[in-house]
């Protein structure tokens, strides 16, 4: 690493620390400004607008860490006091248009604009609100700044979430010393009402089945969301297969078959605004493999799915702790995720540009060499075998929908591909287990979407495939720093 890059790193970090001082009552009250912006532009361009301003009843968030110090995120939103001397609040992300920039249309330079929305405490008096870029250092620079008047009128006070029933499947105390997640379904009907109480349920004992949120489940309060959708499911376009729902997701986002969102981000917290909110899953009402997660933005799944247990865990360490992919051997829609030679700001992966000072040293045994030497080839020529085959199965489930096919030969079709992906997971747990450095923390090549040049801390992982058992020692780390930021 260049030395002047990692004293700049630790110069942002020590600066991020000495504004813990910072007082919420000075400053802020106990009440959430929402700021709903768009956010336009190409891999070159980009533009900040801002829509509408609310005035929500409840701050979730803590009141004792106000700035965030984590350096995580391709975006960080600051909040500064009216003369800009004065950082009062931040909090890292990521976005849909920041994971557009890297798809093949942005980089034509066809631009495209998508809703954002922020949460930040209800300020006493005018501020600075701004939003900054990482450059290709990871160097933040602002790129947008509008202050903010608290007495405006045009800051909207009414309840945007009218119509939607809440459900609290888990309340643990005050919102500002618990993480508070908002589970908000869609594509549920008006007859599945029960079904969307039943998947709650489940699905949040799913969530804290697993370390570390199992030790942590009373620092969580879980409230769901549900608003009648018109049809059940959601749109699969690649099948031709559209419908009506209060979120409109999506399958096919950025031109991943799998990959599932909904751009109907202002929608969204509208009925997330029903309740206290520090984080956002959406459940949808779908048989399909898929999902999404974005650091600090949003988190989708689907609730039928054999893999929809794995597929919530593993999206929601994207969009609460910030945690990369740690696969590389599915396609993506993305060209160039991480730029070469570029240590990346996530927790869980690295380009081990400076072995000596790796991020998780700490967890790392003497005997362990880094790089770390695994059975790579072997799981490369696995995991290529099942990704062919995979996209075959997928591409005749496709089309037979589209042709309206019998619905047996769809069934059959369907099975078919569940039987392939959990014949592979098999094979590759047999890899992993038969590998002498499977339980070790190290470097092991292979990680962030690209076989060489990023490694991973451990052989399996939640972020790595969808039989593994539990999140590797680093990922489990950094969740709980989360877990604490919002806590204490």
């Amino acid at each position: 690493m260049n030395p002047f890059i990692y004293l700049l790193s630790l110069f942002f970090c020590v600066s991020l620390f000495a504004q813990q001082d910072i007082r919420f009552e000075d400053y802020f009250e106990k009440a959430t400004l929402r700021v709903d912006y768009y956010h336009t532009g190409d891999r070159n361009e980009e533009w900040i607008t801002i829509d509408l301003l609310y005035r929500q009843p409840i701050w979730a968030g803590s009141k004792k860490h106000l700035i965030d110090h984590f350096n995580n995120g391709n975006y960080y939103l600051k909040v500064y006091n009216k003369s800009g001397d004065m950082l009062l609040y931040s909090k890292g992300f990521n976005s849909y248009f920041g994971e557009y920039k890297t798809t093949g249309p942005a980089i034509k330079g066809i631009k495209r604009t998508y809703a954002e929305t922020a949460l930040i405490p209800f300020p006493k008096d005018t501020i600075l609100f701004t939003i900054s870029l990482r450059d290709s250092l990871q160097q933040l620079e602002e790129i947008f700044r509008q202050e903010i008047n608290p007495y405006s009128y045009s800051i909207i006070k009414e309840k945007r979430s009218s119509g939607a029933e809440v459900i609290p499947q888990q309340v643990k105390g005050d919102s500002e010393n618990k993480v508070d997640l908002v589970v908000v379904g869609d594509g549920y009907t008006k007859e599945e009402l029960a079904k969307f109480k039943e998947d709650l349920a489940h699905f949040s004992e799913t969530l804290f089945a697993y370390a570390p949120y199992a030790s942590h489940r009373d620092k969580f309060n879980i409230y769901g969301i549900y608003f009648p959708s018109s049809e059940s499911g959601c749109n699969e376009p690649t099948h031709g297969i559209y419908k009506k729902t209060p979120l409109n997701t999506t399958f096919n986002s950025l031109g991943s078959p799998r990959y599932l969102l909904t751009e109907d981000v202002h929608a969204l917290y509208d009925l997330a605004s029903a309740v206290p909110c520090d984080a956002v899953v959406i459940m949808v009402n779908h048989k399909r493999y898929g999902g999404g997660g974005i650091y600090n933005f949003f988190a989708t799944f689907t609730s039928d799915n054999y893999w929809s247990q794995f597929v919530l865990v593993h999206e929601f360490g994207h969009s609460f702790a910030g945690l990369a992919d740690e696969y590389y051997t599915s396609s993506t829609a993305y060209e160039q995720f991480y730029p070469p030679n570029v240590e990346p700001l996530e927790p869980n992966i690295t380009a081990l540009l400076d072995p000596a000072h790796l991020k998780w040293k700490h967890l790392v045994a003497a005997d362990v060499p880094l790089p770390t030497p695994w059975n790579k080839e072997e799981y490369d020529q696995t995991s290529e075998d099942y990704q062919k085959k995979r996209a075959q199965v997928n591409r005749r489930i496709a089309q037979l929908e589209r042709e309206g096919a019998d619905s047996s030969q769809i069934a059959l079709a369907k099975e078919k591909a569940e039987e392939l992906s959990r014949f592979y997971e098999l094979k590759l747990d047999s890899l992993i287990q038969n590998d002498s450095f499977h339980d070790k923390v190290g470097a092991f090549e292979g990680a962030g979407y690209v076989s060489q040049g990023l490694y991973r801390p451990m052989i399996d992982c939640i972020m790595n495939r969808k039989k593994a058992k539990a999140f590797c020692k680093v990922c489990t780390e950094a969740i709980e720093k989360v877990i604490k930021h919002y806590t204490e």
